[in-house]
């Protein structure tokens, strides 16, 4: 009999509508794949959908950013019994925080650019220009610039708080910033990012055309390695579960930079992490069939 999967979507954070793309590409390859799959579509009301969820196999977490990111949704679900697609509760938390993220990187030996964690619009920041000044629990670049000097500082910080509580200024690295995902036990090919903006921002990121992808990635070995290396033992030791995207920095020496693990990558037509699975002939179906084998 075939798996009753609902894909959950929607969501009330500000990265709703990658979430409606993304659940809907998945929706597709589900019943493509012979699923019964249906749409459960929430704002900020997911509580009250507890029946329809009940109903359902497995739940495929389409959401991004917010609670459905954040580990509130995931601790929800397990409170409740239900299976789920990504990882856990602790772990998304942990990821969803940049600045506990690159302390734990830290911690593993990891590189990450240097970093201040911001709880008040006037807290001084004793980083050197050009630093990034972005939201410490968002994704999509919501509310993220480049600060270049201190005429510029004060709007970026009020930009961010915009988004959050806390805010964290981070290091500028500039290089070449790539991604791996890591679905199962298996680090995926590297692809690199190359955008016509000077950052990879919203637009390019999701307008196709935008940005140029390469994968894999033009690397030395030596790099490659390392970066696989750090891709699966961050995955690890951060408690991660099914898939996940890693995002880094390499600067002109050719070292990397951890930035952040994304616990719910993009599953949209210009998404990462299909891109970087095609490339080894890995099709769309074939990847949401995998998250559901390995989820259930």
């Amino acid at each position: 009999m075939s798996l009753k999967i609902g894909v959950l979507m929607g969501g009330d954070s500000e990265e709703r509508v990658v979430s409606l793309s993304t659940g809907n590409e998945v929706l597709k390859a589900l019943k493509k794949l012979g699923y019964h799959a249906e749409k459960i579509l929430i704002k900020d009301d997911y509580k009250k959908f507890l029946g329809k969820f009940l109903e359902k196999d497995l739940v495929f977490n389409a959401l991004h950013g917010g609670k459905g990111e954040d580990g509130k949704i995931q601790q929800w679900m397990d409170n409740n019994n239900l299976k789920y697609t990504g990882s856990g509760a602790t772990s998304s938390a942990l990821c969803m925080d940049k600045a506990r993220s690159k302390d734990f990187a830290k911690v593993l030996g990891v590189r990450t650019p240097k970093w201040q964690l911001l709880s008040s619009l006037n807290e001084k920041i004793k980083l050197q220009f050009p630093f990034v000044v972005k939201p410490n629990n968002q994704g999509s670049t919501f509310g993220l610039t480049v600060v270049n000097n201190k005429k510029e500082l004060p709007l970026a910080i009020k930009t961010a708080f915009q988004y959050g509580e806390d805010v964290i200024a981070e290091e500028y690295i500039k290089g070449r910033e790539v991604t791996v995902p890591i679905l199962g036990e298996s680090v995926y090919p590297i692809l690199e990012i190359v955008p016509s903006h000077d950052l990879y921002d919203f637009e390019c990121k999701y307008t196709p055309g935008m940005t140029k992808y390469f994968c894999p990635a033009n690397l030395d070995d030596g790099i490659t390695n390392l970066i696989k290396e750090n891709t699966q033992l961050l995955f690890n030791e951060f408690g991660c579960n099914v898939y996940a995207r890693i995002d880094y920095l390499i600067d002109k020496n050719g070292t990397p930079y951890f930035l952040e693990i994304n616990t719910l990558p993009g599953m949209t037509s210009t998404s990462l992490l299909p891109k970087s699975l095609a490339s080894v002939g890995i099709s769309f179906e074939s990847l949401i069939s995998k998250i559901v084998n390995l989820s259930i």
